[in-house]
């Protein structure tokens, strides 16, 4: 691996012409595939095997062009202070507003507020549904327009008109503190390296990154049914991974000018012995990520495979981009500890690059590591306690899917929410849309009615519509009202009871009874996710595990590696539970209303923090193996790894809390959540599971973390992280100088 990737940053530094262009040209090319595609059309949400999904599919069949998928937009009138939306002057503003919407191409329907008993019981809230012909995401800008249009003329006329459902849906916004997020990474590359050129080029090789993968995933949006929430989840990885991968191969490119060498030969060694850390980080991130698929929600599938794509990405333009900037940089790139002339100076215990061999002053990481090694179970108590603590809220966590009830209060979804709780009680929201199939039984028609009145019977029930048959006769939708909000335990629980009771119905009637609607699907996704947490742990980190034997030969480091995965990730979903669900902090991060946890958020933790979790695992004891193999005592060698990359992995971690930091401020709730747990998962990982647990368990373990047993050890393929042969190659005298190594590159 080495050997391969030494040649491979050789061959890139020299034909670095050519190498650019290629990046060049893949990037213009995904930009016109981009700006030529059609725009995204539905992204279908579907979770197979599941009820509702089941229950969807039936209508689908039982009740054709009925636009089952269409948008759908509920305009919600109230009356002024004293008055009634039954008074006559605003009866007619209601139903000319109703007219005009009519009117509309894409429209398939518009309920009339008086004649389908949508007014309030006091009178001072009615709503008037409507009905498209297309998703929300593929509705014409004028149909919005003439919804907004039709509200606004009602408002002039002195009602308060808002708007709710998905008609109104857009695409998710991240806000200005995505800039900031990525001038932070700028600011902590120029304190890194003491140069604009060489803090730049890892910016740029990550932007170009991203370029390629979300216009990618632009391009092939409308054909696979890519969400908008694709393009930033990978458009967050992929700067945060992009940035790192290229920092760390620029750091040691810039170690070993230090050390004397060419520069051609110092850009081969980087990507010969960074470059394979960056390999083998890639590989754990991708494997979570593509391991999403077996939750078997297509489009969480199709979420983590478009990223792992983007770290693909990543992974290939540092191993290759890299080094032909590097080349393009020429002398501008100092090696490390020089004098630059952004800083004036050199750092601090770093020696310089003439200075003789001696004593130079311990820098942080030095200090700090030979601190925990003095004192390991301290430090191992202090770090394990602490994350555990931060773990606690995570022990009342609630599960859920955002809704408009999630919505920011400047919204008018939101405020369409809240105003037909205000009217109709806070289940209306979520109605329930029960579906009784009795193509199997004798008499659909007693069927219907069994199944309508056993509902009514049930606790919970605040209103139950007549069943409204399709046209054979054999199917029929039966709309339930719970008195509680979607997201409520009560709710749930009363989707349970309906099922249940769908039981004794079948083996009575023989109709079929299912419960389906955006709150039985919300519930099913939940336990969907729940069942497939571990499943998915097994997998994805028993992968990881046997990659990470290949990488460090040894049992116990992967190990390691893997239970402070735990710790950080639990510690991480405690943060969010804190912050999203209890509300601290709350305005701080811009939350304004809390509720249960996102679904889909600790299955994606899980996934996405220990590819990250293990990019830092390699990086930093990658340098300790190294230092270990080439003769170093255990102890010795967890030091010089923090010596060689303490600061890097501390200036990585900034950086990618940084950019997943920077999402906070999106008006996706999604997208804030996301945001907010990898950007703390991040900080828990990094800064007191690997740069303090790690190194305190390794001081405690000694040369038993290294330990491997033989037969194992003839099994395991010799990936060559640490670049042993290189070294060996440079001993036999076939790559000790540039000559030698050119030759060796063109063998």
């Amino acid at each position: 691996m080495a050997t391969f990737l030494y040649k491979l940053g050789r061959l890139a530094f020299r034909r670095r012409h050519f190498v650019a262009l290629i990046w060049v040209a893949l990037l213009t090319l995904a930009g016109v595939g981009a700006a030529s595609a059609p725009p995204a059309g539905n992204s279908s949400f579907s979770i197979p095997g599941t009820e509702a999904q089941k229950a969807f599919d039936l209508l689908e069949q039982r009740f054709p062009g009925a636009s089952a998928d269409g948008a759908t937009a509920r305009v919600v009138f109230k009356a002024p202070s004293g008055e009634k939306m039954t008074d006559a002057g605003h009866k007619a503003t209601v139903e000319k507003t109703v007219d005009e919407l009519a009117d509309g191409s894409e429209v398939a329907s518009v309920a009339d507020p008086y004649k389908g008993n949508a007014v309030s019981e006091d009178g001072t809230i009615a709503y008037a549904s409507v009905k498209y012909d297309v998703s929300g995401m593929e509705l014409e800008e004028s149909t919005k327009d003439a919804l907004e249009d039709a509200a606004q003329q009602a408002r002039d006329a002195g009602l308060t008109v808002e708007i709710g459902g998905d008609a109104l849906q857009a695409v998710p916004e991240t806000g200005a503190t995505e800039i900031i997020g990525i001038a932070v990474a700028a600011v902590v590359l120029v304190i890194t390296f003491g140069s604009l050129v060489a803090a730049g080029l890892p910016l740029l090789t990550a932007l170009i990154g991203v370029g390629i993968g979300v216009s990618s995933i632009t391009a092939l949006a409308s054909a696979l049914e890519l969400g908008s929430t694709t393009s930033i989840l990978a458009m967050m990885i992929g700067l945060a991974v992009g940035i790192d991968y290229a920092l760390f191969i620029v750091s040691r490119y810039r170690a070993e000018l230090a050390e004397g060498r060419e520069r051609e030969e110092a850009a081969g060694r980087a990507v010969g012995t960074a470059g394979s850390a960056v390999v083998f980080a890639g590989l754990t991130v991708v494997i979570a990520l593509v391991g999403l698929a077996v939750v078997n929600i297509p489009m969480l599938t199709k979420m983590g495979i478009a990223a792992a794509g983007t770290v693909a990405i990543a992974v290939l333009i540092a191993l290759t981009m890299i080094p032909a900037l590097l080349g393009y940089a020429g002398r501008r790139v100092k090696p490390a500890g020089a004098k630059g002339k952004l800083l004036g100076r050199a750092r601090k215990g770093e020696p310089k690059p003439d200075q003789p061999a001696g004593q130079p002053k311990a820098n942080l990481g030095t200090r700090w590591a030979s601190f925990v090694v003095r004192r390991p179970l301290a430090v191992l108590l202090l770090g394990v306690i602490g994350l555990g603590a931060a773990a606690v809220p995570a022990t009342s966590l609630e599960l859920g899917l955002p809704d408009d009830g999630s919505q920011p209060t400047s919204t008018t979804q939101r405020r369409a929410y809240d105003l037909l709780s205000d009217g109709f009680g806070p289940g209306f929201n979520g109605p329930l849309m029960v579906v009784v199939d009795a193509k199997g039984s004798d008499a659909p028609k007693d069927a219907f009615t069994d199944v309508e009145q056993r509902i009514k019977d049930l606790d919970g029930v605040v209103a139950v519509a007549p069943p409204a048959p399709n046209k054979g006769g054999d199917t029929a939708t039966i709309t339930v009202v719970p008195d509680s909000k979607p997201s409520s335990v009560q709710t749930e629980d009363l989707v349970h009871a309906i099922r249940d009771a769908g039981g004794d119905i079948e083996a009575k009637t023989g109709a079929e009874t299912l419960v389906t609607g955006s709150t039985a699907m919300n519930i099913d996704v939940s336990q969907k996710l729940n069942d497939a947490l571990v499943p998915y742990l097994v997998l994805v980190v028993g992968l990881a595990f046997l990659l990470l034997i290949v990488v460090f030969r040894s049992i116990l480091v992967p190990l390691k590696a893997a239970l402070g995965f735990l710790l950080s990730v639990m510690a991480a979903l405690g943060a969010v539970v804190a912050v999203f669900q209890w509300g601290w902090l709350s305005g701080l991060m811009g939350v304004e209303e809390t509720g249960p946890v996102m679904s889909m958020m600790p299955i994606f933790m899980v996934g996405v923090v220990f590819g990250l979790a293990m990019d830092y695992e390699v990086f930093l004891v990658t340098r300790m193996r190294e230092a270990y193999v080439h003769g170093e005592k255990p102890n010795q060698a967890i030091v010089t790894g923090f010596k060689h990359g303490a600061r890097v992995v501390t200036a990585a971690a900034v950086i990618m809390m940084a950019v997943f930091a920077g999402f906070i401020g999106s008006s996706e709730s999604m997208v804030k959540m996301i945001g907010f747990g990898l950007a703390i998962a991040v900080f828990f990982d990094a800064f007191v599971v690997r740069m303090a647990i790690v190194p305190a368990v390794l001081a405690l373990l000694g040369k038993k973390a290294w330990w491997l047993p033989k037969w194992l050890d003839r099994a395991l393929p010799n990936v060559d992280v640490e670049g042993e042969g290189l070294r060996t190659a440079a001993e036999r005298g076939t790559g000790t100088g540039p000559d030698e190594d050119r030759e060796l590159v063109r063998t």
